[in-house]
C-alpha cells in the first residue's frame, strides 16, 4: 500500500463517496475508484475481506471491519510520519511554532521583529498558533508548540509544572472586578474574595478566570457562586456588561479592566473596576509571560531558531514596559 493509496482511503472514509473524495483530491472519480479497486483486491488476497463495499447509486461506501481497521492504521501512520518529519525540521532549525493567546500576541510580534530578517535568510518556517488560555498547558505538554505566551494562575507555593520550563515574566498582579452595577448596589471598596459568592458573576466554563475561581473555591466553584451568565469568550462577557442586558461583574485582568472602564460610550452601560482583596488560601495572582521547555533550550545550540527567539523575548522584556 502506497502513501497515496492510504491518503485516498482516508479521504473516501471521511467524504463517504469516490466522487466527493475526487473533488477534495483534485482528481477524476475514475482515478479514485481505480485505487479503491486495487486496495480491495489486495485486501481480499491478504486478509480474505475487501475494505469497502458499494451500497448503490448515491449511497456512501460501507467500510468492512477490515476496512475500518485499515483506515485507523493509515491514520496513525500518517500522524506518526508527520510527527517525525516535524520533529526533524524542528531539530534542524527548519521550523518553529509559537503559540499565543489574543492578549499576548504583541509579545511574540515584537520578538519576531528582532529576528525576522535572520529567519528569512535562513529560510526558517515560522508559524503562529492561536491558543486559548484553557489549552495553554496541554499545547506545551504535548509539544504542539515550541514556545508559548499566555497567562496562568500563580500561587506562592509555585506551580509544579513550571519546574520543567524556563519562564520570562511580563506582568504579575491581582485580578479586578469589572461591573456595570452602580455604587449604591456595589460600593467601590475592595471586595474580599471570600465574599464573591454574594456577587452576581459572569463566568466562563474554563480558562484563566475559571482556574482562579477553582483555586479559591475548588473544582465545584459554580455551586458556591451566584452565576448570572455563562460565557465562552471574554469579548462576549464584556459585550453583555456594556449592553446592560446582564447586570453583574466579571473577573478580569488589570489591563482589560482599566481599558474597558476608561471607554466613554454614551450608548453603553458605564463600567467601573473594583479591586479584589484576596483573603483566601492559597493566595493567587495572575501571571503573564513566555514559557519554553528547558530541555529544548538545552538540546539545541545558541544559534538554533528557538534559542534565538527566546533571546529576542528576553531582550524585549528588558526594553518594553511590562503589561499592567
Amino acid at each position: 500500500m502506497t502513501f497515496d493509496q492510504m491518503r485516498t482511503l482516508l479521504v473516501v472514509h471521511e467524504m463517504g463517496s469516490a466522487l466527493r473524495a475526487a473533488r477534495v483530491l483534485g482528481r477524476e472519480q475514475s482515478s479514485v475508484q481505480k485505487q479503491l479497486d486495487t486496495l480491495n483486491r489486495n485486501s481480499q488476497t491478504l486478509c480474505g475481506e475487501v475494505l469497502t463495499v458499494r451500497q448503490g447509486r448515491g449511497k456512501d461506501f460501507l467500510f468492512t471491519p477490515t476496512g475500518e481497521a485499515t483506515v485507523e492504521l493509515a491514520r496513525l501512520t500518517f500522524e506518526k510520519w508527520l510527527e517525525s518529519i516535524h520533529w526533524s525540521r524542528r531539530r534542524l532549525g527548519r521550523m518553529l511554532t509559537v503559540g499565543t493567546t489574543e492578549f499576548t500576541l504583541p509579545i511574540v510580534s515584537r520578538a519576531w521583529n528582532l529576528v525576522s530578517e535572520e529567519f528569512r535568510q535562513r529560510e526558517v518556517e515560522f508559524k503562529v498558533a492561536h491558543v486559548r488560555t484553557k489549552d495553554l498547558w496541554s499545547r506545551l505538554e504535548t509539544r504542539q508548540v515550541d514556545l508559548i505566551c499566555g497567562s496562568i494562575v500563580s500561587t506562592p507555593e509555585g506551580d509544579l509544572r513550571l519546574r520543567e520550563y524556563e519562564v520570562i515574566e511580563y506582568a504579575r498582579g491581582q485580578a479586578l472586578l469589572l461591573t456595570n452595577l452602580p455604587e449604591a448596589e456595589l460600593p467601590g471598596t475592595p471586595v474580599e474574595t471570600s465574599r464573591l459568592g454574594g456577587v452576581p458573576l459572569v463566568v466562563p466554563p474554563a480558562g484563566l478566570v475559571a482556574d482562579l475561581l477553582a483555586t479559591w473555591y475548588g473544582a465545584g466553584f459554580r455551586d458556591r457562586l451566584t452565576v448570572v451568565a455563562d460565557i465562552d469568550d471574554v469579548h462576549y462577557g464584556l459585550s453583555l456588561l456594556r449592553s446592560g442586558f446582564v447586570r453583574g461583574c466579571m473577573i478580569v485582568t488589570g489591563s482589560i479592566g482599566r481599558g474597558m472602564a476608561a471607554q466613554d460610550d454614551p450608548a453603553a452601560a458605564p463600567l467601573r473596576t473594583i479591586a479584589l482583596h484576596d483573603d483566601l488560601e492559597p493566595k493567587a495572582e495572575l501571571m503573564t509571560g513566555a514559557f519554553v521547555r528547558r530541555a529544548d533550550l538545552e538540546r539545541y545550540d545558541a544559534g538554533h531558531p528557538l534559542n534565538r527567539l527566546w533571546a529576542a523575548v528576553k531582550e524585549d522584556v528588558r526594553t518594553y514596559t511590562p503589561l499592567a
